[in-house]
């Protein structure tokens, strides 16, 4: 004998399951609950340089006058932000501060090369358009980062050098300074003692100059001291920038990783924007700054991650540095792999952190 259902109870399992969201639903919906983060309005990286800064040997007043200087830097590249600028303003006037300090091995505190002259290398990249500029070994021009925009937007090219570009520099209205500017005495005290110890090494096993090397700080410290930026602004563009005097004792005409758009810096808004500092013969062969970018367009790794796998490969080969960056959606890093990195971020909200030595 068949079983009868009422039909008001068939009509109500109906509209039960009408109204009941599918599983597939439920889990649209968790997905979309779960990954709902609020994206910054903009955000804003810097770093000052990396390398043997330990702690031991900071006294109080050189700490507090780096940290000063840090904030003082990157509160000018926030109040561009927060007030709707763009991001390669707030790169370049930010690295502006750093490049006019005598704390800083770029502008006025540039390394001095191995003839006792100060040779400067900047670059500067916008992550809209993909269009960059950069200037390498120039001796009179201020403000190297406004030379490397001013060859991105008012010339043909990506890299001028040279007195070639201190040429394209007074035709663009840029201030030049004699060479003098740049000299101080505390880089050129680093120049001598780097000489006298090189002059010691002469002729040691390279077990002993080894030993010299780690030891002597001036020695390790010779490779680093670059400063860089990164923003997000509020349209979504980002920037980068990097600005640096290059590697005490220098010759040659030696140029290093931060002029050199996709090793020191690199800038795309589809992924991240990018600045490095260390060893820059090393930052080069591994194009570390363009490296950390293609790992999240290809592999969609985070921010992260790729600058972690970056740094590591940077490491297998021999050198050592770090970055500062911050990716579309804002996230920041600043990773290192030496004892510490001069470094400050601040957001959207005006959350401030400094830092100098490794965490």
């Amino acid at each position: 004998m068949k079983k009868i259902i009422p039909f008001v109870l068939v009509l109500c399992l109906c509209l039960a399951c009408k109204n009941e969201p599918t599983s597939k639903a439920m889990a649209e919906a968790e997905s979309t609950t779960e990954h709902t983060i609020e994206k910054p309005e903009f955000a804003i990286i810097i770093h000052g340089g990396a390398g043997t800064i330990l702690k031991k040997n900071m006294t109080p007043e050189k700490e507090a006058a780096y940290k000063a200087k840090l904030e003082e830097a990157i509160r000018v590249g926030y109040e561009i932000l927060k007030n709707g600028g763009s991001s390669l303003e707030a790169v370049e006037k930010t690295i502006n501060v750093m490049e006019d300090s005598p704390l800083f091995n770029a502008g006025k505190g540039a390394v001095f090369t191995n003839a006792e002259t100060n040779e400067l290398d900047a670059s500067i990249m916008d992550g809209k358009t993909l269009n960059a500029g950069a200037s390498a070994g120039t001796t009179t021009v201020r403000n190297p980062i406004n030379l490397a925009r001013a060859v991105m937007e008012q010339s043909k090219h990506v890299m001028l050098s040279g007195k070639g570009a201190e040429i394209f520099a007074e035709e663009q209205g840029l201030t030049i300074v004699d060479p003098s500017y740049f000299h101080t005495d505390r880089r050129l005290e680093s120049l001598k003692r780097v000489k006298e110890r090189e002059a010691k090494q002469e002729g040691k096993v390279d077990t002993e100059s080894a030993y010299l090397d780690f030891y002597d700080t001036d020695i390790k410290n010779a490779k680093f001291g670059t400063v860089g930026c990164a923003a997000l602004d509020k349209n979504g563009n980002l920037a980068a920038g990097t600005s640096t005097g290059g590697m005490t004792n220098k010759r040659y005409g030696r140029v290093g990783d931060a002029p050199i758009i996709g090793s020191g810096t690199y800038a795309n808004n589809a992924t991240c924007a990018v600045s490095s500092t260390g060893w820059g013969e090393y930052f080069i062969r591994a194009q570390v700054a363009h490296d950390i970018s293609a790992l999240i367009d290809y592999k969609g790794l985070s921010l992260k991650e790729a600058a972690k796998i970056v740094l590591d490969k940077v490491a297998d080969l021999g050198g050592d540095g770090g970055i500062v960056a911050v990716d579309k959606d804002g996230n920041m890093v600043a990773d290192f792999n030496t004892a510490g990195m001069y470094r400050a971020t601040m957001n959207d909200k005006g959350e401030l952190t400094i830092g100098i030595y490794e965490q």
